[in-house]
């Protein structure tokens, strides 16, 4: 009795709500048919309303993308004037002095130095700024280029040039090869492109370094289809916000130490890799911690 009493009053407020349903959409199709014009204008006043909140929102977010582009450039052309004015002024100094003074040998030879590192970073800008014009031209071609290419012995040479440009020991800048297991990290790829990834890592991970600079470069084979880059530094570090947006056009992380730059180095990675296909990414334990950038990129039989 008690079941069957329970289940009848369940059963009376289903079809009372049922019954209420059905009579709210009576009533409103009543109305609906009553009233339709109304309705109708009503329909296209809201139709109207939504069209032009939206093309606001549009606008709107077109404008702040632009405003945000804009001041990208503005930072960008600012860092490339103050990059190409600078050694270009260094070098004129030091020509001038060496016209008009007389100069012992050691002193010659410690201008000369001067005035080659200004060329280096003359060139490295320039090329930096024509790479990125070039990125989407080359995008499309065929990769006439590609060779098999040691990653290892490519990374070691780099690592060489690195320690010769900034003037840094084996210690400071070290490179090892693990897991190897006698094979070597053979990849598929082109040799400039890879040598300008490498530079960009290694010249990132030394001006964002701190006083004391320790980076560590290594090349490992994990498995058979990767081959994996990674640089490590004990640097300025970045929050988990940053990680991601290192890699975009112009950008460049505002952090404690404020160094150099056009902001493209690790845009010109990202593309390059992506160009062979590969993925970077950036590690942080956050500032003051360091980061850690790894490259993985398909590996092709010995």
């Amino acid at each position: 009795m008690h079941f069957t009493s329970r289940n009848a009053s369940v059963g009376f407020f289903i079809t009372l709500g049922t019954c209420l349903v059905a009579l709210a959409v009576t009533l409103n199709i009543g109305w609906i048919l009553l009233n339709w014009r109304e309705v109708a204008l009503l329909v296209l006043g809201i139709i109207f309303f939504v069209a032009i909140i939206a093309g606001l929102i549009l606008n709107t977010t077109f404008l702040v993308r632009e405003i945000r582009r804009n001041e990208q450039h503005n930072s960008f052309i600012n860092a490339v004037t103050h990059e190409l004015k600078t050694p270009i002024t260094s070098l004129r100094l030091y020509l001038e002095t060496l016209k008009t003074r007389n100069l012992d040998d050691s002193q010659r030879c410690r201008f000369y130095d001067i005035m080659l590192a200004d060329n280096d970073q003359l060139l490295h800008t320039v090329d930096q700024v024509l790479r990125v014009g070039s990125l989407g031209y080359r995008r499309h071609q065929r990769d006439k280029h590609k060779e098999r290419l040691d990653l290892g012995m490519l990374v070691r040479k780099c690592s060489e040039v690195a320690r010769t440009r900034y003037h840094l020991s084996a210690r400071e800048l070290s490179f090892i090869e693990t897991g190897l297991n006698g094979k070597r990290p053979i990849v598929l790829g082109d040799s400039e492109d890879l040598r300008t990834v490498i530079a960009n890592l290694l010249d990132n991970a030394v001006k964002y370094s701190n006083p004391e600079i320790r980076v560590l470069v290594e090349v490992s084979v994990p498995d058979k289809q990767l081959v994996m880059l990674r640089v490590w530094d004990r640097g300025v570090g970045m929050p988990d916000a940053e990680l991601k947006r290192v890699f975009k056009r112009f950008y460049r992380f505002k952090g404690k130490l404020q160094t150099k730059g056009t902001g493209l180095g690790l845009f010109i990675v990202r593309a390059l890799v992506k160009k062979h296909r590969g993925r970077v990414y950036a590690e942080s334990a956050g500032e003051g911690h360091g980061s850690t950038f790894t490259i993985k990129l398909p590996k092709v039989e010995s």
